[in-house]
């Protein structure tokens, strides 16, 4: 099943433990998919783009090797 629920800064600074102005950083960096909307300037991605990125991430301590 598919978890197609967007997602802002807010919910993807808490999913991994950090203030939403670090997933900003990460934005700005390119450390981020693109999102799939932007909507007011504001911009949104899915759980599961969040999910799988999150588990691609260089130092994520729960990734398997």
């Amino acid at each position: 099943m598919t978890d197609r629920r967007l997602w802002s800064y807010k919910e993807i600074a808490a999913h991994i433990g950090v203030q939403p102005d670090t997933v900003r950083s990460y934005r700005k960096h390119g450390h981020l998919p693109p999102p799939e909307l932007v909507e007011g300037g504001k911009p949104y991605w899915s759980a599961d783009t969040i999910r799988t990125w999150v588990a691609s991430r260089p130092g994520n301590r729960s990734r398997r090797e």
